[in-house]
């Protein structure tokens, strides 16, 4: 990370979904978690204490968990790049790592989770 980019990073943020390859997935649905860190420069934002020279955090938490219930998708990596699509709309946010989880993912072993993170930033963006 390059100097002078911060991070407001939202973490757990939950949303009831249809995403997944199978029939009873897209039907049925299951919880998805996601973790957001959006990396930005909050030092305008700081000096004067002005939520307009920043990411809103709860408008960018609703927006994500929008789209996690919103249009179904195969993959969850197609669902981590919509919701880094997302945070990068924001004018403030530079870069974002996205983490999606998915606690409920049809495997027949025991397991925690599965989780796929990605990282993209705007053109120019953080390093």
């Amino acid at each position: 990370m390059q100097v002078g980019i911060d991070r407001i990073t939202l973490s757990g943020l939950r949303g009831r979904g249809l995403h997944g390859v199978y029939p009873r997935e897209r039907v049925e649905g299951q919880t998805f978690v996601v973790d957001a860190a959006l990396e930005l420069d909050t030092r305008a934002a700081a000096r004067g204490d002005d939520l307009a020279r920043t990411a809103d955090y709860g408008a960018v938490a609703e927006k994500l968990v929008a789209v996690i219930e919103g249009e179904p998708c195969n993959l969850i990596e197609t669902l981590a790049a919509r919701l880094a699509e997302i945070c990068l709309a924001d004018p403030a946010v530079q870069a974002v790592e996205i983490t999606v989880h998915k606690p409920d993912a049809p495997i027949t072993v025991p397991f925690d989770d599965v989780t796929v993170s990605i990282r993209r930033e705007k053109p120019g963006g953080a390093a």
